[in-house]
């Protein structure tokens, strides 16, 4: 992974920090034996909001609070304050990287959040270039992209290749072979849940001489993402879906568009030397190119820190405990009258920890204000920023039920690290009472 790193060196840390007190959204575990992946939260209630913005990691916490002492400039400084800054911001760097498995000369480009990350991809794509996304897609990426070609929502991940082999190969009859051609899908659905095949959706975009960009902001929190073994080209994620809420995000990937195109942001940091000439401006490679400015720190140093935490914990184990949960949340939904699942694939499709329905007969908005209320449950309740999934997948899920007195949006229900059984089983029994 390519890093702006310069060698500092670095003064010894405090060595005990004080852990924060707020309670854990789980068990009632104590500060002092609650582990690093448990999450912040208020006693009481029931955040099932997840992936909107999960809940602070307590190993998130505890970094920024034992950074804080030792804030100081990125790479901008002699003093021991500037030089511990600019070195746990090039770790973290390269921390992150590791987790999304970035190859040698990839860049790690810190962003404000997914959104942000797409839309530098979006201004550093050659010119001429035709980007290749599906209908389903987020408004971060769906939006930005210039001379897009957007494909239907397919009805399965396998029609969703098939749908993707054929489009490209049209737009390959009629382009030359080098022509840039970039598709950009999400890994799985802020609306659903469900997954996208990303490693076969790669597969074909090389075969036709194309790069791809996977949107991870919903999967890297509930499955790892490797873009090297996936053989993806850019990949953008959020810290604060990533139980790292300090405004950070990543677009991480290929070096070679991101190197040609003009910074993102123009000011300190993004150069190599200004002269007095107006144009008189040497830009800087690699990630300071689109990073002007001074840097999100503490953002980045609590992203590196649940990044390690959850590279050491066991991802199996953390899958199955949460596709336990997910399956207990739609079996107890799909008991309940009047209850109907939004889906784009087959039922049995999979998916992270994501479920949106609607309630017969009540307004969506209505039923989230009742649930935080009368039950103290937090859930979304809208369109979920990808508006013309949501409004497809209501009127599918209205055919589908025979139903003809469902709402115009939709509810979200969303779980993670910190849910529990008796989380679930206290929306399902507040959604019984509201029926």
């Amino acid at each position: 992974m390519r890093s702006s790193l310069v060698p500092v060196s670095s003064p010894a840390g405090p060595r005990a920090v004080p852990r924060p007190t707020a309670p854990t959204g789980s068990a009632a575990a104590s500060p002092e034996s609650a582990g690093p992946l448990d999450v912040l939260g208020v006693p009481d209630l029931v955040n099932l909001d997840y992936a909107a913005t999960a809940p602070c990691a307590r190993v998130a916490a505890d970094a920024v609070a034992e950074l804080l002492p030792w804030y100081g400039s990125v790479h901008r400084g002699a003093g021991a304050l500037s030089q511990r800054s600019t070195l746990a911001y090039e770790r973290a760097r390269q921390t992150v990287g590791d987790f999304l498995g970035t190859r040698a000369d990839d860049e790690v480009i810190f962003t404000r959040n997914t959104t942000d990350a797409l839309n530098l991809l979006a201004r550093a794509v050659p010119a001429g270039t035709t980007v290749v996304t599906f209908g389903g897609e987020h408004h971060a990426n769906l939006l930005p992209w210039p001379n897009t070609v957007r494909l239907p929502v397919p009805d399965s991940p396998a029609a969703a290749i098939r749908a993707l082999s054929e489009a490209l190969r049209e737009l390959r009859r009629d382009t030359d072979r080098a022509a840039p051609i970039l598709v950009t899908v999400t890994g799985a659905s802020n609306v659903t849940g469900e997954r996208w095949p990303v490693t076969e959706l790669a597969a074909v975009a090389h075969r036709y001489g194309a790069r791809i960009a996977v949107d991870a902001a919903q999967l890297a929190p509930h499955a790892p993402v490797d873009i090297s073994e996936s053989e993806i080209d850019y990949v953008a994620v959020s810290g604060h879906k990533l139980y790292a809420p300090f405004g950070t995000g990543v677009l991480a990937g290929r070096a070679d568009w991101l190197d040609a195109a003009p910074p993102y942001l123009f000011g300190g940091g993004a150069t190599l030397g200004v002269g007095t000439a107006t144009n008189d401006v040497r830009w800087a490679d690699g990630p300071g190119r689109h990073e002007a400015g001074t840097p999100n720190l503490l953002g980045a140093v609590a992203l590196a820190a649940v990044c390690t935490a959850l590279s050491e914990a066991d991802r199996t184990e953390l899958h199955t405990r949460e596709q336990e949960l997910l399956a207990r949340l739609r079996t107890g939904l799909n008991a309940l009258p009047g209850i109907v699942e939004l889906r784009t694939f087959h039922a049995d499709a999979p998916r992270v920890g994501i479920v949106s329905f609607v309630v017969a007969g009540r307004d969506s908005a209505e039923v989230a204000a009742d649930l935080a209320r009368g039950h103290g449950i937090g859930l979304r309740d809208g369109l979920f920023c990808a508006h013309p999934l949501a409004r497809r997948l209501l009127a599918e899920a209205a055919a589908r039920s025979g139903r003809s007195d469902l709402p115009p949006t939709a509810l979200r229900a969303s779980i993670g690290l910190g849910s529990t059984a008796a989380h679930v089983d206290r929306l399902l029994d507040a959604l019984a009472d509201l029926r």
